[in-house]
């Protein structure tokens, strides 16, 4: 196998040891979601298990000796001389450094959309907790305690009664 072949494989290998799989999976919560993340952990693994199989492994030494002596040693002297001639080229990558600034950006627009969706995750935590808190209140809350959680609603009824509007 080639160098960079190798190279390839072992930082393939290395990168996925690295991920935390079910770390990631929680954070999803919608069923659509948790099977597109499903469907990405299976190729990323198909691909992952393809590199480490059919990349890695060193193809067998030809036995130019057995061959000389079954099919004699002018016809295997000339199939090595144009098997030992064959120049494999290097590998040069030309799509990675087009593609990495398109990459970085997308990993710190990432982020961003992490803290929103972390600082919006709070926010109806919070709005979560104060409606369970209504909910177990309601039963006894009286207009004028509704009225002083939320003075616009007052206003709005105010308002209403005032211009002789009753929503019909």
């Amino acid at each position: 196998m080639s160098g960079t072949a190798k190279k390839v494989t072992d930082v393939v290998f290395k990168a996925s040891r690295n991920i935390e799989w079910e770390a990631m999976a929680k954070f999803f919560v919608s069923d659509e979601t948790r099977k597109e993340f499903a469907s990405l952990r299976r190729a990323f693994d198909e691909v992952n298990s393809t590199l480490q199989t059919k990349f890695s492994q060193e193809p067998e030494p030809i036995k130019w000796e057995f061959y000389r002596k079954s099919i004699g040693s002018r016809l295997v002297d000339m199939y090595k001389e144009a098997y030992d001639s064959i120049e494999i080229p290097k590998y040069v990558d030309t799509v990675t450094p087009q593609y990495k600034p398109k990459f970085d950006a997308l990993l710190v627009e990432l982020k961003e959309a992490e803290q929103i969706s972390l600082k919006e995750s709070e926010r109806l935590d919070k709005e979560i907790a104060e409606v369970q808190e209504l909910k177990k209140k309601l039963s006894t809350m009286t207009a004028d305690e509704y009225f002083e959680k939320h003075p616009e609603l007052k206003k709005k009824f105010d308002d209403e009664i005032r211009n002789d509007y009753w929503g019909y």
